[in-house]
């Protein structure tokens, strides 16, 4: 292959460091999708100069794109000093880190609550700032209770280790306090969550929809296929394997376990 087919499979990679661009509103970005599956050559050649700029090509199809993520210390990767930055976090201390990894862990869970949701490319899930905290809130108690039975039994709790570390560091924050001018106060559990939420609609993974408790967001292609990847991560089994996230009917309304339908 030449230099015209690599600097293809380049704008392809380009279009896919562009979160928010899909082929459905560029025809020169469905064209290379199409390249992608029909020259195995092609496809190939994309996978290479992915690599050699330090990503990872993990799906491209015409509803995400090219769906990217970064290698282990990539010029691309997004650190949480980073994140910390761009979600305007004032404190990143360890335990701001680990809250922080939580909530979106917890996005993730609700948005795909079956693997079903998963793996059916129709699936559109749903999250709100409240959904997200009642989640994370019954996790924390869930948690509390347990490391309790442990306590009484003189056995270390060891069921969800990597949640373990971040349940009583949550739990400790209020859900919600207003400031003097009436917003949300930024060091809030719900305050994080509206960061992290927002962060994500920047990324292309969530769609801002309606304020409706504590801020409504849709999930977006690019975002299922991201969780497809997360779902192999110790952290989201043991958050599943805690029965906070439960689907309410068959059309995937979601709810907090042991808590009110959200």
């Amino acid at each position: 292959m030449g230099a015209a087919d690599a600097e293809a499979a380049a704008r392809l990679i380009a279009y896919g460091l562009r979160p928010k661009q899909v082929p459905a509103r560029d025809a020169g970005y469905s064209d290379l999708v199409r390249k992608y599956h029909a020259d195995s050559q092609f496809k190939q050649l994309t996978h290479s100069v992915a690599a050699g700029l330090g990503l990872l090509v993990l799906e491209v199809n015409q509803q995400a794109g090219a769906v990217l993520a970064a290698t282990d210390e990539s010029v691309f990767e997004i650190k949480m000093d980073n994140y910390a930055r761009q979600s305007k976090i004032r404190e990143r201390r360890e335990t701001e880190k680990v809250l922080h990894g939580v909530i979106h862990l917890a996005t993730a869970a609700l948005a795909f609550p079956r693997p079903d949701d998963l793996a059916n490319d129709t699936y559109v899930g749903r999250v709100s700032v409240e959904q997200v905290d009642s989640v994370v809130r019954e996790a924390c108690r869930i948690l509390d209770e347990r490391a309790a039975q442990a306590d009484e039994n003189d056995d270390p709790l060891s069921d969800a280790p990597e949640l373990e570390q971040a349940w009583r560091v949550y739990a400790r924050r209020p859900a919600a306090a207003a400031t003097k001018d009436g917003r949300l106060a930024p060091d809030t559990t719900r305050g994080m969550i509206s960061r992290a939420l927002r962060f994500l609609a920047e990324q292309g993974f969530l769609v801002h929809i309606n304020s409706d408790r504590g801020g409504t967001y849709r999930t977006t292609p690019r975002y299922q296929i991201q969780v497809r990847e997360l779902a192999a991560d110790r952290a989201f089994s043991e958050l599943l394997d805690l029965d906070v996230v439960a689907v309410a009917d068959d059309v995937g309304t979601l709810r907090a376990a042991s808590s009110e339908t959200l």
